[in-house]
C-alpha cells in the first residue's frame, strides 16, 4: 500500500512565457522612452544636400514658440548668450553649435539665435535636416 503517489517533475511554461512577455514589454517602453531623449525634434526640415557634422558639442533647439532648449535645458536668448560665451572663454577649440527646429519653426527664430550665436563668438554653426535620399 503507497500512501503517496510519485510524479514526474515538469517545467510550468505558461509563468515562463508570462515573464518573457512582461520583459519585452518592460524593454519596449524603456527604449520608447530614451528616444526623445536624443535631443532632437521630430519633424526637421528636409534637405537632399545634408552633410554628417562631427561630434556636436552644443544643441540648440528651437521650438515652434519661439523657446530655446539648450542640452535640454530651457534657456531664453540671454542665458544661451552667457552660456556660448563661457563654452568659448573655456575651451581653446572652436565650440561646433547645431541648430535644430521643426519644419513649422518661423525663419526669424532661427536668425535670432544665429544672431546671438555670431555676438557671442560661435563660428561653427549647423542645422540640423533629414536626409532627403
Amino acid at each position: 500500500m503507497r500512501y503517496f503517489e510519485v510524479r514526474k517533475p515538469r517545467i510550468e511554461i505558461i509563468p515562463m512565457i508570462d515573464i518573457m512577455l512582461f520583459l519585452l514589454v518592460f524593454f519596449l517602453m524603456l527604449t520608447l522612452t530614451m528616444i526623445p531623449s536624443s535631443g532632437l525634434l521630430g519633424k526637421l526640415p528636409a534637405s537632399s544636400s545634408g552633410q554628417t557634422l562631427p561630434a556636436v558639442k552644443v544643441l540648440v533647439e528651437i521650438r515652434p514658440d519661439g523657446r530655446l532648449v539648450v542640452d535640454r535645458t530651457p534657456m531664453n536668448l540671454d542665458q544661451l548668450k552667457l552660456r556660448l560665451q563661457a563654452l568659448g572663454r573655456a575651451g581653446s577649440e572652436p565650440v561646433a553649435l547645431t541648430l535644430a527646429g521643426e519644419a513649422t519653426t518661423p525663419l526669424q527664430d532661427v536668425i535670432r539665435v544665429m544672431d546671438a550665436c555670431r555676438q557671442s563668438g560661435i563660428t561653427q554653426i549647423g542645422i540640423a535636416t533629414q536626409d532627403l535620399r
